[in-house]
């Protein structure tokens, strides 16, 4: 029977104090071997160096965890591509660190442009549909209203989707219109709020 390949560890931020005398060379051995006790080891050395890096580039801390914590799971992931005649394991990790750091910039930018050309669209068919709540209808994706409880998300949905009036979907839901109103409120705040740290990301 073949063994089975190592999984990722449940946390990537435990550490090992056994491997804090281990010079740079044996830690990057022993994680190349698969040895989770050598990621923690590596997480304890380098997660300062790469958060201070991350925050620099994204301005933001909880951004900078994120990127973090994604930086030290592709170390594990990619542990067989570290090849030490190349440079030093530090070295690598900075180099994931900077490929990390790109993908949250571009994520951010998609975000950036699909508000924009959202907002545009708006602005072409409706020029009084500038409130953020306009905006928000049309670019709040299907995770999000996934999350809000099911009288708000299916009030949504018959707003964005099938563009009914707040009279209409009380006729459609059979739900009185001071209901329709405020699950209406309540689902465009929360989704108002969830767009709004999205962009500050």
């Amino acid at each position: 029977m073949s063994p089975q390949p190592s999984p990722a560890p449940p946390a990537v931020a435990l550490w090992a104090p056994a491997q804090e005398s281990l010079t740079d060379e044996e830690l990057a051995r022993g994680l190349v071997a698969g040895d989770e006790d050598c990621l923690a080891a590596a997480y304890h050395r380098w997660s300062a160096l790469v958060h201070t890096l991350a925050r620099r580039s994204l301005g933001d801390p909880r951004e900078a965890e994120d990127v973090t914590q994604q930086v030290f799971l592709g170390v594990w992931r990619g542990r067989l591509g570290y090849r030490p005649e190349r440079g030093t394991i530090a070295g690598w990790i900075v180099g994931i660190t900077r490929r990390k750091i790109a993908d949250a910039l571009a994520a951010r930018t998609r975000r950036a442009d699909l508000l924009s050309s959202a907002g545009s669209a708006l602005a072409l068919h409706d020029p009084a549909a500038q409130c953020p709540e306009a905006v928000l209808d049309r670019v709040l994706v299907h995770e999000e209203l996934a999350q809000l409880p099911a009288p708000q998300q299916r009030v949504l949905r018959l707003t964005f989707y099938e563009d009914l009036t707040q009279t209409q979907i009380a006729e459609r839901t059979g739900l009185p219109l001071g209901t329709v109103k405020s699950h209406a409120r309540r689902g465009l705040h929360r989704l108002h709020s969830c767009l709004r740290q999205e962009m500050c990301a």
